[in-house]
């Protein structure tokens, strides 16, 4: 303290009042010393809020995701089995034909025509076959009355023969005949779709002519997909005890994005593996029937080539522990879980994750139903750390 402020002070303040004066001045300089030290001890902070759900086990269905392709039960090129003019074509391009109907019809009269000389060949057979017959009776009638020879008769068993075998080649060059004029008449052998025609009316058309169209099927349609070996082999284990192909079904997701709503079954899987892909391929069979929005024409929905998403899904849910995504960390080591015991502290938990969702994690291993997860503000938790958990619904996203 200055002189010059101690000289003012005994002038103004008798002694007694100086001493109290002192005082206060040296009070008011402790706390200004003791004041920067105070500001340099916070309070202890809460501990930090985060939303936690508590574990349970629900059904969920199993899905596995396979690229696949759209591939026709039956597709049928249509070719000319004659060599004839095309008269008539009898089907409109891009339509639903049956098995059977009629498409195109070729030129009949040189085809008959050949019908017609062989049935004549075989009146004309027919009648020598009658004739070597009376001749061969003749002559074994002279044999057993010793007017006439053993020649004789070897010579007309000789002729009948051959008269009967000039009748079968004669019926057999009919049936020949016949069946090059039903050629004549192209019919659909399957139930589908058929194409645009390559060949128009008035052409020569034959065997070498090449595709006169195509005939696909429609419903139903099958998906071709290929599964790696190692997910083939975990399929099998995990369905064998459960009906196999019964226990699960078919679904796919369409180029548009788009599930589509009928559902189908898997029917094969081939026995041997792709050495390039080291893949097993698959089969499954879903029904296509038209669309009902279409009232005209018959559209259908999936077309054959066409790429698909298949799904593979089981038939009954399993009960499993799952955990949104969100829970889920990730480190060198693998991946944890931050469970909240009931003194509040979370623990580090290391999990064994099952199939997954972008959603949802099945947790196969490293949880039990009761258990508390951390699943908002998973970055204010620390491993061994106090925390204040709410459920997660009621916390807000905080920095």
């Amino acid at each position: 303290m200055d002189a010059e402020i101690i000289a003012r002070m005994n002038e103004v303040f008798p002694r007694q009042s100086r001493l109290k004066a002192l005082f206060r001045v040296a009070l008011l300089a402790a706390a200004a010393l003791a004041a920067p030290c105070a500001a340099a001890q916070p309070a202890p902070s809460a501990p930090p809020a985060v939303g936690v759900i508590t574990v349970e086990s629900r059904p969920m269905t199993e899905r596995y995701e396979f690229n696949g392709r759209v591939r026709a039960t039956d597709i049928v090129n249509i070719v000319a089995r004659v060599t004839a003019f095309m008269e008539k074509q009898l089907f409109v391009e891009g339509s639903d034909v049956k098995k059977g109907d009629l498409l195109y019809i070729l030129e009949r009269q040189p085809f008959q025509a050949a019908v017609d000389l062989q049935k004549a060949a075989i009146a004309q057979a027919e009648a020598q076959l009658e004739n070597a017959n009376i001749s061969l009776w003749r002559a074994q009638q002279l044999l057993q009355k010793n007017a006439g020879t053993q020649e004789a008769v070897d010579t007309a068993t000789a002729a009948q023969r051959t008269a009967a075998a000039q009748l079968q080649s004669a019926q057999a060059q009919l049936e020949s005949a016949q069946i090059n004029l039903d050629y004549t008449e192209v019919h659909s052998p399957i139930d589908g779709r058929i194409g645009r025609t390559s060949v128009t009316v008035g052409n020569v058309v034959s065997a070498t002519s090449g595709i006169l169209t195509t005939v696909v099927s429609q419903d139903p349609v099958p998906e071709w997909f290929s599964v790696p070996t190692r997910c083939a082999i975990e399929l099998r284990e995990q369905y064998a005890d459960k009906g196999g192909f019964d226990a699960v079904k078919i679904r796919i997701r369409l180029p548009d994005g788009r599930v589509y709503s009928e559902t189908g079954k898997l029917d094969f899987v081939n026995n041997t593996i792709a050495q390039d892909t080291d893949t097993l391929l698959f089969k499954g069979v879903i029904p296509n029937p038209i669309l009902e929005s279409q009232t005209v024409g018959g559209v259908k929905l999936r077309v054959a080539d066409e790429f698909v998403t298949v799904m593979l899904e089981s038939v009954d849910p399993r009960q499993i522990i799952a955990v949104p995504r969100a829970a889920i960390l990730a480190d060198q080591q693998g991946t944890y879980v931050y469970v909240v015991d009931d003194k509040n502290i979370v623990r580090q938990r290391r999990v064994r994750l099952g199939q997954s969702t972008p959603e949802t994690a099945d947790i196969v291993d490293g949880l039990k139903e009761g258990e508390r997860v951390v699943v908002e503000g998973v970055q204010r938790a620390r491993p061994d750390s106090l925390v204040a958990p709410w459920p997660a619904s009621h916390i807000t996203s905080r920095s």
